[in-house]
């Protein structure tokens, strides 16, 4: 079967590596030239526009919102466009709104084939292994039929429900991993100003009952005031901003995502957006005059 790619980005790459490699051929899609040269180096087969994806059997997407999302699939010259003849899958690994993905689903439903809403988690390295976890929501059949190409991106691939429950299980996933990171960038700085020295505490945390994938990845960065790797806060609002979204929709009060929320808006006000994570750190440093790292006086 042909298989196609989209969005050959941060996450989209390593995802679309292990899909050649265990595939052997995928036809890959981008606007810029120079790139097509470096992927057509490494053997991938180039597509020059959206309407050579045409005759895939399954295409896979990896792009930055829902916006960018709807316009590649539904918009003047979307893939929907193209594959009415085809009966294509079209498997969706962005992150986007469970609306959205709902939204897509059922206009292509009518017109082509099918739509999977396939989030993933595990940051770029394990794309890059190929070990993600992948959350499908969508057409059962269409799962079962997909599953074995998922299986080349993901070691943990599990179907979630209908269409945007995939969505719905990465957004949960993340605001969990928000919350969590938000805790700790408040009471680190706190730490400190109990007297507590930034090495101990730390060992403590990653050691004791609070330690989690959060401070394991987060706390030896912050130490080495390293906040460059991993996804920029204002990228990874996006999944606080979807479970407000579903808390107005909802009828329901989610006070810890909130204050999550407010965390990360408070740090991109501040022009702290572009770090990682870890960097929500960086308000509360501020706002009590400490700062946790191994050396302060070398930061």
């Amino acid at each position: 079967m042909k298989i196609g790619f989209i969005g050959l980005g941060t996450m989209g790459m390593g995802m679309a590596r292990n899909l050649l490699k265990k595939n052997g051929s995928l036809t890959v899609y981008t606007a810029k030239e120079e790139k097509r040269v470096q992927l057509a180096e490494e053997g991938f087969d180039i597509a020059c526009s959206h309407a050579e994806l045409a005759d895939c059997g399954i295409i896979f997407l990896c792009l930055p919102d829902d916006a960018v999302v709807e316009k590649v699939t539904l918009g003047e010259d979307g893939l929907i466009h193209y594959l009415q003849e085809s009966g294509a899958i079209v498997i969706d690994t962005s992150t986007t709104s469970p609306d959205c993905a709902r939204m897509i689903a059922s206009a292509y439903e009518e017109r082509v084939g099918a739509f999977l809403d396939a989030p993933v988690s595990g940051m770029k390295a394990r794309s890059d292994a190929g070990t993600l976890t992948v959350m499908v929501g969508g057409l059962r059949e269409a799962f079962e039929e997909v599953k074995p190409y998922l299986d080349m991106i993901g070691t943990t691939v599990l179907y979630m429900g209908g269409s945007g429950c995939g969505q719905a299980a990465k957004m949960i996933n993340n605001t969990a991993y928000d919350i969590n990171v938000a805790g700790i960038a408040e009471l680190l700085p706190l730490a400190l100003r109990l007297g507590l020295e930034p090495e101990a505490i730390a060992e403590v945390l990653n050691t004791g009952t609070g330690r989690s994938y959060a401070s394991e990845f987060f706390i030896p960065r912050i130490l080495k005031n390293s906040f460059v790797d991993g996804y920029p806060i204002e990228k990874a609002f996006k999944d606080l901003a979807h479970a407000e979204e579903t808390e107005a929709a909802e009828e329901v009060e989610l006070p810890m995502t909130n204050a999550a929320a407010a965390v990360f808006r408070k740090a991109m006000e501040e022009g702290f957006g572009g770090l990682n994570k870890g960097g929500l750190i960086r308000v509360k440093e501020e706002e009590m005059g400490v700062t946790f790292r191994s050396d302060p006086a070398e930061n």
